[in-house]
Parts: C-alpha cells; sequence; structure tokens
C-alpha cells in the first residue's frame, strides 16, 4: 500500500496567546506527512519548495519513509510564507501575511514511480491543482480524499464542483459545509454535498469533533479535552494524515474502519496542537499513539441498560 499526499510545504510565523514563533516549518503536506507515516511507508510527497527550506527537514521526512520525488525545487525563489495571529478561542484568527512565492508557479506532477498509489489525500490548493494530479494518475486510487477551504469557494467554486465529482471523500469544517452547501443544518448540509459527488463527508468542528457522514449513517468523534491548547496550525492536515495513514496501512475502506480512522486521525491532531508547528509530531511515537487512541476510547464508551 502507498499514499500520495499533495499540498504546500512552507514557512509559518504563528501567534497565540500561548506564545510566537517568527519562521517554523508548515504546510499542508508537512502536517499529512509526519502523522501518514506512523502508519504506512511510504509517503509520496507532491510539493513545490524554494531554496531556503532546510535540508534537515528533508532529511528528517526521508527518514520517516517519505518519498520526496514529488517535490520541486526552485532555486531562484523562497518558500510558501503565512503569518496568523489566533484569537483567544483558538479556533478564530487573523492571516496577517500571504506570500506564495514559489507557490504561484506550482504545476503538481506525478513521478513515475508514484504511478499505482492506492490512496490519495489532495491537501487544500487551488481545485485546478487538485484535478490535474488526478487526470495524471493512470490508474485511479482505490480512496481519494480532499480538503478545501472557503477561499476556493468564493473564487473557483466552478472547478471545485468538477473535482468534487472525482473524490471519495470532502473534508471541510462546518462554516466551510455551510457555504458550500448554501444549507445551515449540517445534516442538510452533508445531504446536499454528498449530492455534488462524494460518498463520504467529514465535518471538521475544531474542539467540538468531528461528525462523519455516509448515505443516512452518521458518526460524531469527541475531540480530546485539553488542558492547554497550544498552537492548532495544522490539526486538519494532521487529522487527514493521521486517517488516510490508518486506512492505507489497514486497506480497509469500509464505514466502520473509517470511524476507527476517525478517532487515530483525532489522536494525531491531539498532539499537534500541543506545540507550535509539527514539532511535537516528530516527538511521538506507536506507544503514545495507542495510549491516546485509549483515552478516546474511554471518552465515548459507556454501559447503559434501558428499561
Amino acid at each position: 500500500m502507498s499514499l500520495i499526499t499533495v499540498g504546500t510545504m512552507a514557512f509559518d510565523a504563528i501567534e497565540t496567546p500561548f506564545g510566537k514563533t517568527d519562521r517554523i516549518v508548515g504546510g499542508s503536506a508537512t502536517y499529512v506527512a509526519y502523522s501518514a507515516s506512523n502508519f504506512i511507508k511510504p509517503v509520496q510527497q507532491i510539493s513545490i519548495i524554494g531554496n531556503d527550506f532546510p535540508s534537515e527537514e528533508l532529511f528528517e521526512l526521508r527518514a520517516r519513509g517519505v518519498q520526496l520525488d514529488g517535490v520541486e525545487v526552485v532555486p531562484d525563489k523562497p518558500s510558501f510564507f503565512w503569518k496568523g495571529r489566533y484569537h483567544e478561542d483558538m479556533n478564530s484568527r487573523d492571516t496577517l501575511v500571504t506570500d506564495l512565492n514559489v507557490l504561484a508557479d506550482f504545476d503538481p506532477k506525478v513521478p513515475e514511480s508514484y504511478q499505482g498509489a492506492e490512496f490519495l489525500m489532495l491537501g487544500n490548493l487551488l481545485p485546478k491543482l487538485q484535478l490535474n494530479v488526478i487526470q495524471e494518475l493512470r490508474t485511479r486510487p482505490r480512496f481519494i480524499a480532499m480538503d478545501t477551504m472557503n477561499f476556493w469557494m468564493e473564487t473557483a467554486m466552478p472547478d471545485l464542483k468538477i473535482v468534487l465529482r472525482y473524490v471519495d471523500m470532502l473534508m471541510v469544517n462546518d462554516s466551510e459545509a455551510r457555504q458550500l452547501s448554501g444549507q445551515f443544518s449540517l445534516v442538510k448540509a452533508a445531504k446536499s454535498i454528498m449530492e455534488m459527488g462524494p460518498k463520504y463527508l467529514i465535518i471538521k468542528k475544531g474542539e467540538h469533533g468531528a461528525l462523519f457522514f455516509h448515505e443516512d449513517q452518521v458518526f460524531f468523534a469527541p475531540a480530546l479535552p485539553l488542558e492547554d491548547v497550544f498552537d492548532p496550525t495544522g490539526a486538519g492536515d494532521t487529522f487527514a494524515g493521521g486517517f488516510m495513514g490508518f486506512l492505507a496501512k489497514t486497506g480497509d475502506i469500509s464505514f466502520a474502519n473509517m470511524k476507527r480512522g476517525i478517532i487515530v486521525g483525532s489522536a494525531l491532531a491531539s498532539f499537534c496542537v500541543e506545540k507550535f508547528g509539527p514539532t511535537r509530531l516528530k516527538e511521538v511515537n506507536q506507544d503514545d499513539i495507542n495510549g491516546r487512541v485509549r483515552l478516546f476510547q474511554d471518552l465515548v464508551n459507556f454501559d447503559i441498560e434501558l428499561s
């Protein structure tokens, strides 16, 4: 089994109520790779970086079984850069700086060595680029998931709706689900979105967990209550990486196994928020992950007798 992940590899400057960092490695594909590599190897990365991306970060990714054949290096431009400030509730943020840099010229290519991958995670990118990757694969993966955001709904909705016809699963947050569907009720929103193409839908609700929809089935996964949320940047991508990595490891794309994958993804995301950037993800091992998954089990497991 192998997993292709498409997305950004970047630098972030982050300010939260708990501190700030002026420059730390980030990007959707980076978080997905660190998370998914706990379960599946290889993780086959497709991205673009500039001349400033640290070689030690590339070395660490390779050491974790991440293949970088699909990562384009532009020698005369800097990497994508984002700067943001989180509010006190840590659920909302202000974007202060967005420098596309090399991302402005990103034209993702699928290396020959990636052909035949069974799982594909399309990170948050211009919908046309997501579609290009799908169309470059000679054999359709068994399972394709994608992430998107409100910006693409506002600026590229026709292209986004085309991509939705090609994917098996969409991952969005609750406000994005409402925007995409035009429905306030998340149940109605889910039905509307699944009519656009995806058979499965995950609606992320941050500290309030996630809803998982398939046909008439609904599953709710809580978020683990944490005393301190240090930095939520990349938590959604980490969730996606854990979910897709688990699916690829098990090779099981049943609804029941996807529910397990959501808990695994939520466990990884709960680590991510504990430190700036992907720092915490580099520290966890399988025992840590298993222990965190058990906490989720204890959180939702109960006995009840009904008369």
